[in-house]
């Protein structure tokens, strides 16, 4: 019996020397990534913080707060530095001084000094003037999605980009209010391709809709096309192909729409009046073409 203890002995001794290091190292592995798991939790609670304090600032007009935040650097996918974005900032509110945001994070990633934050945003005002075709304010709402870019300097994030992966807005006035529409086109296309935008109305009985959709280059100061209006089909459906541009820059698609009644004044007349009026917008991200990928035909290598 004792001589087989013996053994057992050593070898468990043995065992266990031999275990140390593993177990160290395991040991320090779960260390690092506890501390691993604090440092972005901690990193996600502050950037969550900024995305309260953009909206807080957005919502209160604070113009100098929210610039703050934003890195000098700041570039989004338009090509608009910080000086443009925050001019755009600036007429937005002069033109909707109601306007009203909201943002909901959807996504945060952090790599160590840098991030990226998915987010689901919608804003709503209203105009502070008529149209000039049709006599009641307007309703804006708008909706996007989008993923900033985020960077930390000196312990503090800052945004440092931002990407518009959607984006839908409608301003609406009078009866259009009340009438559903939509206006599709791919979200991202490649340079000079072919697509369509596709307008859909749910027509009211008696009211006769004209509408037109063009597209705009995202660019500063804005370009404006001509509208040109047909008659909603019956099938309640307007659309038109495009060819995307090949200027390395992003589009809007703009639906322009006019809802007209007709009221009989006599036996043999009719009077004709517009009574709503609405913009339907989309953005359409065009990929650039990249000139510097070269892919070898498959025939020409074999023969090599």
């Amino acid at each position: 019996m004792k001589k087989f203890l013996i053994p057992i002995i050593l070898c468990t001794v043995l065992a266990v020397n031999g275990y140390q290091p593993a177990e160290a190292g395991i040991f320090t592995e779960y260390k690092a990534k506890i501390e691993k798991n604090r440092i972005e939790s901690e990193a996600q609670k502050a950037i969550k913080e900024l995305f309260d304090r953009q909206t807080e600032m957005t919502n209160k007009y604070d113009f100098e707060g929210l610039y703050r935040i934003y890195s000098d650097d700041f570039i989004n996918n338009d090509g608009y530095d910080k000086k443009v974005y925050f001019k755009l900032i600036k007429e937005t509110w002069e033109t909707y001084p109601d306007i009203t945001y909201s943002t909901k994070i959807k996504d945060i990633k952090v790599y160590s000094d840098y991030a990226t934050v998915q987010t689901e945003e919608t804003a709503y005002a209203t105009t502070t003037e008529d149209s000039e075709l049709i006599s009641a304010r307007g309703e804006l709402q708008a909706y996007a999605i989008c993923m900033y870019h985020l960077k930390k300097i000196n312990n503090n994030w800052l945004i440092a980009g931002e990407n518009i992966l959607e984006e839908k807005s409608t301003l609406k006035y009078g009866d259009a209010r009340f009438i559903k529409m939509d206006l599709s086109a791919p979200s991202f296309i490649n340079a000079g391709e072919e697509y369509t935008s596709e307008l859909k109305i749910d027509l009211p009985k008696d009211d006769i809709v004209i509408a037109s959709i063009n597209k705009e280059k995202i660019i500063q100061p804005a370009s404006k096309s001509e509208d040109a209006f047909r008659r909603l089909p019956e099938d309640q459906i307007l659309e038109r192909m495009f060819i995307s541009n090949t200027d390395n820059v992003n589009e809007y698609n703009i639906a322009s729409v006019g809802v007209t009644k007709t009221e009989p004044v006599s036996e043999t007349q009719v009077r004709v009046y517009m009574n709503g009026l609405a913009f339907v917008m989309t953005r359409v991200n065009v990929v650039p073409k990249n000139n510097f990928i070269k892919i070898e035909d498959e025939d020409a290598q074999k023969s090599k």
